[in-house]
């Protein structure tokens, strides 16, 4: 990885522990030569304790995604740290225990609505914050975990991450002209802390860890992360709107 991102201007939101894989993504990034600004939401100090574990401190910037004033004055706030950006990782989801765990045909509007503002149409809104910084093109990079299929438990947060790859298509469409290229990785399974509010949990372990092709660790972030920063990097300049795949070849198993 050494040089891959060497000189890029990273924005990197969703570290919560160093088991994040925004975290591996911003480990990977400043490793192989990135500047890394990282965003944190609600306790900013955990954030900022975890941005030390990192190979070089990183700046830490509040942001909440659903609030205009954060995503109007991001811009200025990421310039005290860098000139400009190359690449942006959205790393953020969120959906209230009512949309999860099997209720799906009870879930009110109100919950559905707050997981799509913020799994979904936070990518568009965290592009549009950043587009300003990226005058040179760039890359911009979402994590889901691929929603071509329905899985028991994941219910409407599945339905915000099929709106998530979706956006990001419509993304690549129209930032296109600006040089800015959108894609999204499609992970496995893996044992973070956003994995752990996502009832039956286990089951998704179970399945990835005895069928995937591959075999697929649940607590390696890295192979995710590495697949992040090469699309973030100079070397895949003619693919947008992809979805890729980090899961071990699960994915291309029949049921």
């Amino acid at each position: 990885m050494s040089g891959l991102l060497a000189g890029k201007r990273l924005l990197v939101t969703g570290v919560i522990t160093d088991a994040s894989i925004a975290f591996s993504v911003a480990k990977l990034a400043q490793e192989a030569g990135a500047t890394v600004v990282l965003t944190g939401f609600g306790r900013l100090s955990l954030v900022e304790r975890i941005a030390k574990r990192l190979p070089q401190p990183a700046p830490v910037i509040e942001l909440d995604v659903t609030n205009q004033e954060h995503l109007d004055s991001l811009a200025s706030r990421v310039r005290e740290h860098v000139d400009g950006l190359d690449g942006v990782v959205h790393s953020i989801g969120f959906a209230p225990q009512s949309a999860l765990g099997g209720t799906f045909l009870e879930t009110p509007w109100e919950d559905v609505a707050q997981a799509v503002h913020v799994s979904t149409f936070s990518y568009k809104s965290l592009a549009m914050a950043c587009l300003p910084m990226m005058d040179q093109g760039g890359s911009i990079v979402g994590l889901t975990f691929d929603a071509t299929k329905a899985y028991p438990l994941y219910d409407w947060m599945g339905v915000a991450k099929a709106g998530l790859e979706s956006a990001s298509r419509y993304l690549a469409m129209y930032l296109g002209k600006h040089g800015i290229r959108s894609n999204v990785v499609a992970a496995g399974p893996l044992r973070t802390m956003a994995a752990k509010s996502i009832p039956g949990f286990s089951n998704f372990e179970d399945a990835y860890s005895q069928h995937a092709p591959l075999g697929w660790d649940l607590n390696d972030p890295e192979p995710t992360a590495r697949a992040v920063c090469a699309l973030l990097s100079d070397w895949f300049p003619a693919t947008t709107g992809e979805m890729v795949h980090v899961d071990g070849g699960y994915h291309s198993r029949a049921a």
